[in-house]
């Protein structure tokens, strides 16, 4: 199934950070120079939980960040949503990310994009004009709008396709949230064309590529197995819950659920606070000792009812309980992680979960449904526990044993934050790398051959 398997097991803490000095490769192997990815419909700048930004947003901004500290340029083109932005921006040293007129700057969904991937590709194409022959070494797409972007560049340029679906529509509709929309025709028939397009396919998980080949048909040994990894400096214990909650105004004593993420149906926030509306409905006493952070903002079908979920809470008798908080930068997260009793992740569909990756590593154990790439990223009974399925009574008895025992998320905390240090970014990025090298060297011995 996977040719390529990410060694981010076998490196651990901080060292996961850095680049690896001495990189098993074959004679006349080498690193691609400079890679371009592609971003059409959100940004690596926009702050994560805000609109379509999110975890993609975070997966390319850290892989391409390592990515260049262990020696490959890469450029991001993304649309361009202000006209006050600057066409070019330094996101790191040898990160540049090129903003590309493509429609109007706002008022766009992500529905409406498809028609504007011409006038994006044309855009792509003038900077590519602009450079000599052999610029680019490889094209790196995220998510299926960048892909159909990607498939033309890699074609015109000569240079191998990688891709990562990040999110594939057909496991989508396959595991819809109620009041969710299910994604279009037109996406799951682009996804399809990808899929046979590309050089290589980048999962996050053996079970990703378990579904890109079964619903797919994604050639056998065409797709590689990269764990995305965590910023382990950046998401880190540091100074403990009881500082985290001082500086968040956080009552030390509370009992804390975390929901932390775009708040739309496929993320199911409302699974939450339903189960905590049961808590408190059976032991009443807890409602004194329950604080619920909801730290996120409309995303998605989510949009179309963006204050449904202070509705929920006041139509479940717990709106006191409740707070809503705006998305943070990356920093106030980690407090946020740290301040929490437990994160909830009671998603419907998650190709990896970086958030339970990231609240991990801050020592918060998580509660999580087994569904796409979380049991990887969650050892069940040891860092968390996952759920079966999302009936709030389930999520309320696994909370109900943080509010039994105050020693319980101390402990399964540790073991959190010593699992999330096999996912580091350096790691990741070095995998990443090799995917590249692998998609080059295959293309230079089709083109060497007379079959090729």
């Amino acid at each position: 199934m996977s040719q390529y398997v990410s060694r981010l097991g076998q490196r651990r803490g901080r060292n996961a950070q850095q680049p690896r000095q001495h990189l098993l490769r074959l004679p006349g192997q080498r690193r691609p120079r400079r890679v371009a990815m592609f971003s059409v419909h959100t940004s690596p700048l926009h702050q994560p939980g805000t609109g379509d930004a999110g975890g993609m947003n975070v997966y390319i901004v850290e892989l391409a960040r390592q990515l260049a500290a262990q020696g490959t340029e890469v450029e991001i083109f993304t649309r361009a949503t202000t006209g006050t932005l600057a066409p070019t921006v330094e996101l790191a040293p040898g990160v540049l990310v090129r903003h590309i007129d493509a429609g109007p700057y706002e008022g766009l969904s992500k529905e409406e994009l498809p028609a504007q991937l011409c006038a994006f590709t044309h855009g792509v194409m003038q900077v590519w004009a602009g450079h000599k022959p052999g610029y680019y070494d490889l094209v790196h797409s995220h998510y299926w709008l960048s892909g159909h972007v990607g498939w033309l560049a890699s074609e015109r340029w000569g240079v191998p396709l990688v891709h990562a679906m990040h999110t594939m529509a057909k496991v989508k509709n396959a595991a819809l949230a109620q009041g969710d929309a299910p994604e279009p025709a037109a996406r799951v028939i682009g996804e399809t064309q990808i899929v046979r397009a590309a050089d290589r396919l980048i999962a996050n998980t053996s079970e990703e590529a378990a579904e890109l080949e079964r619903h797919y048909e994604a050639p056998t040994g065409r797709t590689a197995v990269v764990h995305p990894g965590v910023n382990l400096d950046r998401f880190c214990p540091a100074d403990g819950r009881a500082a985290a909650r001082a500086r968040l105004g956080l009552p030390q004593d509370a009992m804390i659920p975390l929901f932390a993420g775009r708040i739309q149906p496929l993320k199911a926030p409302d699974v939450l606070l339903r189960a905590v509306a049961l808590m408190v409905d059976e032991e009443p006493e807890l409602r004194s000792r329950l604080v619920v952070p909801v730290v996120g903002g409309p995303s998605g079908s989510g949009l179309a009812k963006p204050e449904g979920l202070q509705k929920l809470a006041a139509k479940l008798g717990i709106a006191d309980l409740v707070l809503f908080r705006p998305p943070v930068d990356q920093e106030q997260l980690a407090d946020w992680y740290r301040a929490a009793s437990v994160l909830v992740m009671p998603s419907y569909s998650e190709s990896f979960g970086l958030v339970a990756a990231e609240a991990q590593a801050c020592g918060t154990p998580v509660v999580a449904a087994a569904v796409g790439g979380l049991p990887v990223v969650v050892r069940d009974g040891a860092s968390g526990y996952l759920v079966a399925g999302h009936e709030p009574a389930e999520y309320a008895r696994a909370l109900r044993r943080f509010a039994a025992d105050a020693g319980l998320a101390p402990r399964l905390g540790g073991i959190a934050a010593q699992h999330a240090q096999s996912f580091g970014w350096g790691a990741a990025a070095e995998a990443t790398a090799d995917v590249y090298t692998a998609a080059i060297q295959e293309r230079r011995r089709r083109l060497r051959s007379p079959h090729g």
